[in-house]
């Protein structure tokens, strides 16, 4: 990269490199330099914080810094995060606790905060603001952003100006984080990705193509074990055969999803970067690893999706009126069905009880792979569930929940389930649900649960 111009990652002092021999900052001797061909003219960018609630706690507790740190809980439970020396002995976000316990028995398990975790996410996302107006909050500690015509604001190039970023977050906040700079949102994913923790990587317009084509299918963002299961059957294993393949033939067998997956492979991704709006709706889907066509099956994902909706509901203190199902057959097929209720509400039982019928409408034998919960139509969460003349029990049921909120709220998540999400077959589910902050919010932490915790509560 002999010509272009460098910035230490360091000291943010910005050099010309004379050949490509020279490996170390010109002013404090750093190795660690940035330098592309096309630096200075890429402007759009994915943030993601490395290990986000793992490195909180890394910084509240100095005596972890050199402990693998696992943030989740219960023998039930999932990983919610980990920090990357528990990830060196195999432990994964959304892992079974019982199977990260036995590849890192020395961990140190921490029940989730998540309170903190939101307040320490706000100042980084203040942050973002500063540089751009243009950010797309994707979780609590990741987002895109679009930095095009910033450069006389900031006194320098949108690559300079992440670099700032990035050292005020470390130095100010505690935390790391890895950057992908590119030319659209899917290569910026894709660069945030390549070289973490505490990571800044490029990917130019002229390098796409090249760059992608030795992956495996699999590189490309949603697509999951079964569909490249599907794609490799028809003979695209690497994304240079997508590249290479006729449109015409991927849409055929694959729908609107074919044609996305030619386009991403071929780096092109005309979407927008989209700031932050009002939320319109709040839900929850699962990709099962193997494809399901059982109604009990099903039944106990979609009750397990409603709670998830109704957990987010609450916490948001929203409630809405549309209830809408959404399940994604073998063949990719997307159906959906929508329901509106004449009173709003944030109640998992009354979700279920709307989704039931119209999950019970699609059973006919098909095989499915995603299933998803939503709710829309959203307002005040005071105005969720009055006294429905409808159904007498309604009341009784909702206040049997809120019990069991608070129960949850007291002990975590696992402390009271409800007699339909017992039967879960978890093997049948992929790992990490999507439509949440983050997986395993319902994690318990280190020590034992209190003898008089309640277990395995029927729902009434």
């Amino acid at each position: 990269m002999a010509g272009s111009v460098a910035y230490c990652r360091d000291c943010l002092a910005d050099q010309i490199p004379s050949t490509p021999a020279r490996s170390r900052c010109v002013s404090c001797g750093s190795p660690r330099l940035l330098s592309h061909p096309e630096l200075e003219a890429l402007s759009i960018a994915h943030v993601d914080c490395d290990a986000f609630f793992a490195a909180v706690e890394k910084r509240d507790n100095p005596e972890l810094a050199d402990k693998p740190v696992i943030i989740g809980g219960g023998q039930r439970g999932v990983v919610s995060t980990c920090c990357y020396i528990a990830r060196i002995q195999g432990v994964r976000s959304a892992m079974p606790m019982f199977k990260a316990r036995k590849l890192c028995p020395e961990a140190v398990i921490i029940k989730p905060n998540m309170a903190r975790y939101v307040e320490v996410g706000r100042d980084i996302r203040q942050r973002m603001f500063a540089l751009t107006p243009l950010v797309e909050p994707l979780s609590i500690d990741e987002a895109f952003l679009d930095l095009t015509g910033t450069e006389r604001l900031h006194g320098g190039p949108p690559a300079l100006s992440l670099l700032r970023f990035a050292k005020s977050v470390e130095d100010e906040v505690g935390v790391t984080v890895s950057v992908g700079l590119s030319h659209n949102k899917s290569m910026a994913k894709m660069a945030s990705d390549m070289d973490k923790p505490r990571g800044f990587a490029v990917i130019g317009r002229a390098e796409t193509l090249s760059l992608l084509a030795p992956m495996s299918v699999r590189a490309l963002f949603g697509v999951g074990a079964a569909m490249a299961r599907s794609l490799e059957k028809e003979g695209y294993a690497t994304l240079a055969d997508l590249q290479e393949a006729e449109p015409e033939r991927l849409w055929r067998s694959f729908g609107e999803h074919g044609g996305r997956l030619y386009d991403l492979a071929r780096g092109v991704d005309p979407r927008p970067v989209r700031p932050d709006r009002e939320r319109k709706s709040v839900s929850s889907e699962r990709t099962f690893n193997d494809d399901i066509a059982t109604r009990d099956e099903l039944r106990v994902i979609a009750r397990s999706a409603c709670e998830r909706v109704a957990k987010q509901l609450k916490a948001k203190d929203f409630s809405g009126r549309t209830v809408t199902l959404k399940i994604k057959t073998a063949q990719f097929k997307t159906l959906t069905r929508s329901h509106s209720l004449p009173r709003p509400t944030q109640s998992a039982d009354r979700i279920f009880r709307t989704v039931e019928p119209m999950l019970d409408g699609v059973i006919d034998g098909t095989r499915y792979r995603l299933l998803g919960v939503g709710v829309s139509d959203l307002g005040d969460g005071h105005e969720a569930d009055d006294r429905d003349l409808a159904d007498a029990d309604a009341a009784r049921r909702t206040q049997a929940e809120k019990a069991m909120d608070k129960l949850r709220e007291r002990f975590g998540d696992e402390a009271v389930n409800v007699g339909l999400v017992l039967g879960a077959r978890s093997p049948k589910q992929a790992d990490q649900p999507s439509g949440t902050p983050q997986s395993g919010q319902d994690g318990e932490g280190k020590g034992s649960k209190p003898a008089s915790t309640p277990r395995n509560v029927k729902a009434p």
